[in-house]
């Protein structure tokens, strides 16, 4: 392992240095697996044609070419040599993994999807030990016309093969991605498809962060059940963070265990997600977080606590109500925690903002006296789920956050569901009200109505814009 980042060039210091900011293990490659992988959009199909076209080139080069969505999932493999398709094995490097950077350190289509730009990460400029025995060349695949990120493309070989012409092939494949896309969709791009994870690797952490007494209570009571063995199920709304409490309880006890999140599936996928992650329970070291329980079907209960009862592994569940949980896994609680909602806990929101910019950006990042005070005062409906999207979207866009940064939601009271017509509308009066040193008269000259008018929208839509 490098001893020092000034070794690395800039981007690569720079990943290694995220990527420990994550809590990713240097020497185990342990990357979040999803059982479903979209098949179906426009950027596999024409990704697909575009790698079988390059694969055909390259059969008897031991080169293994792989397409990611833009989250790093990795969602196809192409490769005939089976040495490196059973070391790659090994590693995770496989269809249903993901190589996010968060995920599995400095590799070279984490970082490309990073950065947005073309990588190469070779040998021992992987921050894990565990894949320094490639080389990886990534190229991310941006929608021509829109500039959005829809994945990447991965070629991987081994650290000591030619490299010169790896980054190039990789470069044109995305290029020729793109280009297909376009001709296929004639200009329109077809949204991506939802797509469910049957388990990932969890590895919340928020050091040096100083958070309420409700979450801090909660945390404390999950902690000390599960020191006693007791199986606990961690509850409250979606989004307040349910998983990730129950998560950080243990590794509070044992630090370097292996935290796995089983996410519920759709009730017709019940079957095949048991089969998939229910073998890791009773690992040694290893603790399953299974979230949602109360959405499975009752079959699916009644499978999962027979492996609970019959593995004896360390597990704990979530729910939004305990009372929801199927009848068979209900038996197995011993205790019941409760994570506050945020709106409770209008303490923690500012320092959860600043975690998130930091965890986006990778550096620290202001935010200016009123949009503080706008984000302390929103109720927060989704929670903190809805708080990290919000913020990682604001810092996208500045390194100090204003108002005009945040999206009008944050400003208007939750309430009745509006036409398309009102949003617009809101989101208007909200877009000139957060403008520097504008009053209510001049956003009604910017926006073509009377002041009375605007006044009345502004009490209509609960709209509320921090003085500066």
């Amino acid at each position: 392992m490098h001893d020092d980042h000034a070794v690395l060039p800039p981007r690569l210091a720079a990943s290694w240095q995220r990527s420990e900011q994550y809590g990713v293990s240097p020497e185990a490659v342990r990357p979040a697996f999803s059982g479903t992988v979209d098949r179906e959009s426009l950027f596999y199909e024409c990704g697909q044609q575009v790698l079988r076209d390059l694969h055909a080139t390259l059969a008897s080069e031991p080169v293994s070419l792989m397409l990611t969505d833009c989250d790093g999932l990795v969602l196809s493999r192409l490769c005939d040599d089976t040495s490196i398709i059973r070391s790659l094995d090994r590693v995770h490097l496989a269809p249903g993994f993901s190589y996010a950077e968060r995920d599995a350190g400095t590799n070279g289509l984490g970082l490309a999807l990073a950065d947005r730009a073309p990588t190469l990460v070779s040998a021992e400029e992987h921050y894990c030990s565990g894949l320094w025995g490639y080389t990886c060349a990534a190229a991310p695949v941006v929608e021509i016309g829109t500039n959005r990120l829809v994945g990447s493309v991965n070629l991987t070989t081994w650290s000591r093969s030619s490299k010169e012409l790896l980054l190039a092939l990789a470069q044109s494949a995305a290029g020729n991605t793109a280009a297909l896309m376009l001709a296929r969709s004639h200009g329109h791009v077809a949204p991506q498809q939802p797509r469910g994870e049957v388990f990932r690797v969890f590895s919340d952490r928020l050091p040096g962060i100083s958070l309420s007494q409700g979450w801090d209570d909660a945390f404390a009571e999950a902690r000390e059940a599960m020191d006693r063995g007791r199986v606990v199920c961690v509850t409250g709304e979606p989004g307040a963070g349910k998983a990730a409490l129950a998560s950080m309880a243990r590794r509070a006890l044992r630090p370097r265990e292996r935290i796995l999140n089983a996410r519920p599936p759709a009730p017709q996928d019940a079957a095949s997600w048991l089969a998939l992650w229910t073998p890791e329970v009773g690992k040694d070291d290893t603790t399953v977080v299974v979230s949602g329980t109360d959405a499975l079907p009752a079959y699916a209960g009644e499978q999962l606590a027979q492996v609970f009862t019959s593995a004896r592994g360390a597990y704990v569940m979530t729910a939004a109500d305990h009372s929801g949980v199927p009848e068979a896994l209900r038996a197995l609680i011993d205790t019941v925690v409760e994570v506050p909602a945020l709106r409770y806990r209008p303490d923690d929101v500012l320092p959860l903002a600043a975690h998130f910019a930091r965890e986006s950006r990778g550096r620290p990042v202001t935010f200016t006296p009123a949009a503080s005070r706008a984000l302390t005062a929103y109720p927060w409906p989704g929670n903190v789920r809805q708080l990290r999207q919000i913020v990682r979207e604001a810092v996208a866009k500045a390194d100090v956050v204003d108002t005009r940064h945040l999206p009008p939601e944050v400003f208007t009271s939750p309430g009745r569901r509006l036409t398309r017509i009102e949003s617009v509308e809101r989101d208007e009066i909200v877009r000139c009200l957060t403008k520097p040193g504008t009053t209510a008269a001049q956003a009604a000259s910017m926006l073509g109505m009377s002041r009375a008018t605007v006044y009345r929208k502004i009490a209509q839509y609960g709209i509320k814009v921090p003085r500066r």
